[in-house]
């Protein structure tokens, strides 16, 4: 299981993409909504999440969080009791967590990236703590996969197919949706 967070002012294409692209790739994922199910993203486009953020199942067939950003809902991110415990699961159960735009901020604001090389939006690096921040348009260290925007949507997503399904998966993916880089 693969759990998006949506919280109210998501940027809406760092949340969907993976959806698009994980469920391509034969994952299983569930949108999860902060604080309802109609969640409304940055530019006004309410989605519709799959359940609330408070039924997720913190268990074994987790595989992986996605945070996407945008604002204010990398700051409603941060203040959910169910995103905070989602990302303590995956921390104290090696579980991936991956976050794009200023959401790797909120990783930040609990010390993960300390001594990791992690990417965000411009402008964010000082909140990613201790960490050596790149202008990558992706980048993994350990558990942690971070996108740095908007457009970066697409590389961060087929990167979270590359760790979970392997390369090959990736290229026929990309060939499918005729993305070239």
């Amino acid at each position: 299981m693969i759990y998006v967070f949506l919280a109210e002012g998501f940027e809406e294409v760092e949340a969907l993409t993976p959806v698009d692209c994980l469920r391509r790739a034969g994952k299983t994922v569930q949108t999860a909504g902060v604080g309802g199910k109609v969640i409304v993203g940055s530019h006004g486009i309410p989605v519709t999440a799959d359940i609330a953020a408070e039924d997720i199942r913190l268990d074994d067939a987790l595989e992986m969080i996605v945070l996407p950003g945008g604002m204010p809902g990398t700051l409603n991110l941060g203040k959910s009791q169910a995103v905070q415990d989602a990302i303590t699961y995956c921390v104290d159960h090696r579980k991936l967590i991956a976050a794009i735009c200023a959401a790797p901020s909120v990783l930040g604001a609990r010390g993960l990236l300390n001594g990791r090389t992690a990417t965000c939006y411009p402008g964010f690096e000082p909140q990613l703590t201790g960490c050596n921040a790149v202008a990558a348009p992706v980048c993994q260290d350990g558990n942690i996969i971070t996108g740095r925007g908007p457009g970066a949507a697409m590389d961060f997503a087929l990167k979270l197919v590359a760790v979970l399904c392997g390369e090959a998966k990736v290229k026929a993916l990309a060939e499918g949706m005729v993305y070239t880089k």
